[in-house]
Parts: C-alpha cells; structure tokens; sequence
C-alpha cells in the first residue's frame, strides 16, 4: 500500500512543477472564493437569474469582441458592466418583479450569443473554449485580472459587512434603517459581472451560473450564522473547482463541466446531511403529535 502511494504522490509533486498546472490551481481557488462569496447573495436575495444574466452578458460580449477583431475577455467584461447597469435601475424603476427583468435580460442576451456563435465562421473553435472554459489554457494575464477582481469583492465584503447583512435581511427595512441599500445593490450587480467576465477562461460563460448558485445554496443546507455561511460557501466553492480540475486531470474530461459536477455532488451531500433539514422534519413531527394528541 505504502509502496504505491509514493509514486503517486512523486507524480503529483511533478505534474504540480508545470506552470499550467500551477495557474490552474491558483485559478481553482481565486474562482472558487469569488465566485462562492457572491453565491451567498444570489442564494439569500432569491435572484439566481442574476448568475444566469451576467454569465450570458458575458458570454455574448466575449463572441461579439472575437467577430470585431477585440480582446474576447474585456469586451465580455464591458457587455457585464452594460448589463449590470442596466439590470439595477430597471428592476427598482418598473412595476415589473426583479426576477422578470432578469429573465428577460437572459434571454435576449442568450439570443445575441448564438446569433454571434451563427455569424462565427472561422473561430467557432475559440467560441466554444468560451463556453465551456479550459483551466489549463489560462496565461498570466488571465490570472493577475482574476486576482484584482477577487481582492475588489473581499475587500468590499469587509468592508461592507454590516450594511450587506442588512439588505439580504429586508432590502426597504435597510433603506429606511438610513442603510445606502442601492449603493450595496448595484455594486454587488457590477461585481458579478466583473466575477463572471474575469471567469470565461475557468468555467466558460455557459457554465459558470452553477458557481454563482450552487456554493450559496450548500451553505444555506448548513447554517443559520451568515459569516459561517460565507466561510461554508467559499469552501464548498474552492473545493468543487480543486476536486473538478484532479476529476479533469485523471479522466481527460472537460475541467469546466468537471468543476461544475462536483460543485452539485458536494450539494447533495449536504443537502442529504442538512442538520436544518432533520431540525426541520423534527419539529413538524413533534408539532404533529401534540396536535394528534388533542
């Protein structure tokens, strides 16, 4: 047993020496943290179209910015910035409910990807890599604009933490409580869209709406305390990308599909070992006793 594990571990210490591999992974960590962190306020604001919205805003500036002759990464990041300016004031100025506007928003930014994907003749190739996202193909450029945009959100999380932790309570409350709720709320709106442009090459425009979700909906299994909660979903966020990127690796599969299996894998774990769920079924069958016993 012994003998078999070093040369395992021997292989690994090897593979981890190629720079690919090692951007890769500080990658997997610096997507997994930003992306989990803003999960937390797509899951407790009940606006999980916001993920689906900037993924595709993303992924439509991105294919629009190879058929113009722009870099893919900050044309995609300027269509999000676009998007998110557009989103916030439109949800708070119409009748209309915000996740009608953000469904809206999708599918007309869906349709401007695949009419851009159907214009595309020569880089559908490079299109698709945007799609799907390719973890091993990242350059350092890629990198050092993935770690602004995390520190950006870290810092705007600290900093903001009070007020944050009031407007997913109660939105009104917080604005009337003198709680600069709009400020909180279209920053967050132009931080996912800077998470999701700065994640193309991870996770791919198509793909990366399951980070912005699943992380936040795991913890949410777990706890009540929203700092555990951020800590639960930063985890559950850097290890789907971490166990997704060695799936990738050994099985040759693609890492961005990878990342987003085990993000649902470690959902339904704890959402099997939810100690809220069995709480939950508790008190209803202790609440249904007593009232079959009057």
């Amino acid at each position: 047993m012994a003998g078999d594990l070093f040369p395992m571990i021997e292989h690994l210490t090897d593979v981890l020496a190629y720079p690919p591999i090692q951007r890769a992974a500080l990658a997997c960590v610096l997507c997994g943290a930003s992306c989990s962190l803003l999960s937390v306020f797509v899951v407790l604001m009940k606006m999980p179209l916001i993920g689906v919205s900037m993924s595709h805003a993303a992924f439509a500036g991105a294919v629009f910015g190879m058929l113009l002759g722009i870099n893919p990464f900050l044309s995609g990041f300027v269509v999000c910035l676009l998007a998110a300016g557009v989103l916030g004031p439109l949800s708070d100025r119409t009748d209309m409910a915000p996740e009608n506007v953000l469904g809206i928003m999708f599918s007309f930014l869906m349709g401007v990807a695949f009419l851009g994907m159907g214009i595309l003749t020569r880089t559908k190739a490079g299109a698709l890599n945007l799609m799907w996202g390719s973890l091993l193909s990242l350059s350092g450029s890629d990198l050092v604009v993935l770690t602004f945009v995390t520190s950006v959100l870290v810092v705007f999380v600290l900093l903001f933490f009070k007020e944050i932790r009031s407007v997913l309570f109660n939105r009104r409350l917080a604005g009337a409580g003198g709680v600069p709720e709009r400020f909180i709320y279209y920053a967050l709106l132009f931080l996912t869209g800077a998470v999701v442009s700065s994640n193309l090459a991870t996770v791919g425009g198509l793909l990366i709406f399951a980070l912005l979700v699943q992380p936040g909906a795991t913890a949410l299994q777990l706890t009540y305390n929203l700092k555990h909660f951020f800590l639960i979903s930063v985890a559950s966020g850097i290890g789907a990308c971490v166990s997704g990127l060695v799936a990738s690796y050994i099985f040759d599969l693609p890492s961005g599909a990878s990342v987003v299996l085990m993000a649902t894998v470690i959902f339904a774990a704890a959402y099997i070992f939810s100690p809220k769920r069995r709480t939950a079924k508790l008190t209803k069958r202790i609440i249904s006793h007593e009232y079959d016993s009057r």
